[in-house]
C-alpha cells in the first residue's frame, strides 16, 4: 500500500473545511488528511480537529510558505495538494494519482480549463484572461502544451516534493512548481476536473488588481529565472535599435559635415549602446550559470533517487 497524504492549506475557510475533509476521506479511506492553518481568525482550526484532520500552524502568511512547510514536514509516497474551499472534486483525486501510481508522471495537474468550468463559474473579472497570459508565455518558453497552470489541485510523487525549492510566498507557488517541473525535465500529466465556485458565504482571498500585478512580475521573472538569454538579448536588442535611431543623424552629419553639432544625442546613442552591450553580455554569461545550475541540480537528484532506491531495499 503505498502511503498517500492529503494537503489541505487553509485560511479562514470554516464554511467549507468540514466538506472538504469528508469527501476526501470518503473517495480515499486509509489516506492521512493534513490541514495547515494560517493564521486564520474564524472556527477554521477547530473544524478541522473536530473532522479528524492532522492540523497543524503554519504562522507565516501566504500560500507559498503553507506549501513549502507541507512538503518539508510530511512524509508519503503520494501527495495530493488540494485548497480547502470546496472548488474541486474529491471524486477526480482517483484519476489524479493514477499516474503516479503508475510511475508514468511526476505531477498531475487538475485541468480547469479545457471544459470550460473554470472560466462559466470564475466570477472573479480578468482571472481567465491573466491566466491565459502566463500560460501561453510558458508554453512559448518551454515548447509545451500545458492547459492550465494555475491549479490549485495536484498530485505529486515524493521524488518531486522532496527536490522542489518553494521560493513564492503566496498564489504564486502553483505557478513556481510548474515552471520548475519543466525546467528540470519533471513529467507533467494534465487530467480534466468539473471546476465549481465557492459557496455564497465562502470569501475568496484573491484580488483581480493585485493579482494583475503579480501576472506582469511572474512573466518578467519567469523569462529572467529561467530563459536569461531570451530576455537580457530581447533588452539589448531594443536599446540597440534605439541607439541606432539617435545615432544615424549623428553619424550622417559627421560624413557630411566632419562636424558633430548634435552633441547630447551622440552622447546618448553612445550611452544607448554600450548599455546594449553590457545587457548582452548579462545574458550570455546568466544562460550559463542556469545550465550549470541545471547539472548540479540532475546530479543532486540522481544522488536523491539512489538514496531512496537503497532505503527500499533495506526495507523489503
Amino acid at each position: 500500500m503505498k502511503k498517500i497524504a492529503i494537503l489541505i492549506p487553509c485560511y479562514n475557510e470554516e464554511v467549507t473545511i468540514a466538506k472538504v475533509i469528508a469527501d476526501f476521506r470518503r473517495q480515499l479511506p486509509n489516506a492521512l488528511i493534513y490541514v495547515y492553518n494560517n493564521n486564520s481568525t474564524d472556527n477554521t482550526l477547530q473544524i478541522a480537529y473536530e473532522n479528524g484532520a492532522i492540523v497543524k500552524n503554519e504562522y507565516r502568511q501566504g500560500k507559498g510558505n503553507v506549501v513549502r512547510s507541507m512538503f518539508r514536514d510530511i512524509e508519503a509516497d503520494i501527495y495530493v495538494l488540494v485548497d480547502g474551499d470546496d472548488t474541486y472534486p474529491a471524486e477526480k483525486v482517483h484519476e489524479l494519482i493514477k499516474p503516479i501510481l503508475m510511475e508514468t508522471a511526476d505531477m498531475v495537474v487538475g485541468d480547469r480549463i479545457s471544459n470550460g468550468t473554470y472560466k462559466s463559474q470564475n466570477k472573479r473579472l480578468f482571472h481567465d484572461f491573466g491566466n491565459g497570459i502566463v500560460k501561453n508565455t510558458i508554453n512559448k518558453l518551454f515548447k509545451s502544451n500545458l492547459k492550465d497552470v494555475m491549479s490549485g489541485y495536484r498530485a505529486f510523487n515524493k521524488r518531486f516534493v522532496k527536490n522542489v525549492p518553494i521560493l513564492s510566498k503566496k498564489f504564486e507557488v502553483e505557478t513556481e512548481m510548474t515552471l520548475h517541473a519543466l525546467d528540470k525535465g519533471f513529467i507533467i500529466k494534465e487530467i480534466q476536473i468539473e471546476y465549481r465556485n465557492r459557496p455564497n458565504r465562502s470569501i475568496s482571498k484573491l484580488n483581480t488588481f493585485t493579482d494583475g500585478y503579480k501576472v506582469l512580475k511572474t512573466i518578467i521573472k519567469m523569462l529572467k529565472d529561467y530563459k536569461p538569454m531570451k530576455f537580457f538579448l530581447s533588452i539589448a536588442i531594443i536599446f540597440f535599435a534605439l541607439g541606432l535611431i539617435i545615432g544615424v543623424p549623428v553619424i550622417y552629419e559627421y560624413i557630411l559635415t566632419k562636424y558633430i553639432t548634435k552633441v547630447p544625442s551622440a552622447v546618448l546613442s553612445t550611452g544607448l549602446m554600450i548599455f546594449s552591450i553590457i545587457t548582452a553580455q548579462c545574458g550570455v554569461i546568466l544562460d550559463t550559470v542556469v545550465k550549470d545550475d541545471k547539472e548540479k541540480y540532475e546530479l543532486e537528484l540522481n544522488k536523491y533517487t539512489t538514496l531512496e532506491k537503497i532505503k527500499e531495499n533495506i526495507k523489503k
